[in-house]
């Protein structure tokens, strides 16, 4: 756990030493803040549905952008081959960094509040419940985009190369449940499952079934091992 914290907190430290974190956030909230005003000035609703329609794809975009330098930037700084001299095991590394852009999202999502701060103050009958369960939903997506991200990132050590891979996977996690209508019948239930976006409208609807969790944690598991194994893989050559 020491190697971990200390992977994550140097993650934490690279991202706040720089723009990008602060980038992030600012440009983050303002997407998301202009899409919720829009409903709740222009179309008179008075609830969270918009925000939480809108941040899965704004995701589609801001967490490759995120996760893209987390190993790219180590293997095209020379730092890659230091690493792999300490004591130091893969999973701790990939561990530590995955957590360290986990957590950027959350500040993201938190920053979101003040919206729910004002449907409060201004007396809306708030569903409390939903509202948990919708930002639960958007914690576990976050948390499957910045799993892949973290893979695209160790498979090159060019950090746009890294962003177009990491954008392609999520996409197509985000697209699966959509193109349904082109999948034939025997496969349109598998397909449905694959979709990030069916399980979370589930959650976000107030189901937070064992299925949907199963699926959430077996992704970020899949993407995390597939990474680790890479970076094995890559150490023994």
């Amino acid at each position: 756990m020491a190697r971990i914290k200390t992977i994550y907190l140097k993650e934490m430290r690279a991202y706040f030493n720089t723009p990008m974190a602060y980038i992030f956030l600012v440009v983050f909230s303002l997407v998301n803040g202009y899409f919720f005003t829009n409903t709740f000035f222009l179309a008179n609703q008075s609830d969270l549905r918009a925000l939480f329609s809108i941040v899965p794809l704004v995701y589609l975009f801001f967490i490759p952008a995120v996760t893209m330098g987390m190993i790219a930037r180590e293997k095209s700084d020379g730092t890659m081959e230091i690493m792999a001299t300490l004591p130091l095991s893969s999973a701790e590394l990939v561990l530590g960094k995955f957590l360290a852009a986990l957590s950027l999202i959350l500040l993201g999502l938190v920053a979101t509040l003040g919206h729910f701060l004002t449907l409060v103050s201004v007396g809306s009958n708030v569903d409390y419940g939903a509202v948990f369960s919708g930002y639960f939903g958007l914690v576990l997506v976050g948390a499957v985009y910045a799993s892949a991200g973290t893979f695209a990132s160790s498979v090159t050590e060019n950090q746009v190369v890294a962003f177009i891979i990491s954008v392609f996977i999520v996409l197509v996690f985000f697209l699966l449940d959509k193109v349904l209508i082109f999948v034939p019948l025997a496969l349109s239930g598998l397909v449905q499952y694959l979709s990030v976006d069916y399980h979370f409208t589930n959650i976000a609807r107030g189901v937070i079934d064992s299925r949907n969790l199963i699926y959430f944690f077996s992704v970020v598991g899949f993407f995390l091992f597939l990474t680790v194994e890479f970076l094995e893989v890559r150490k023994w050559r």
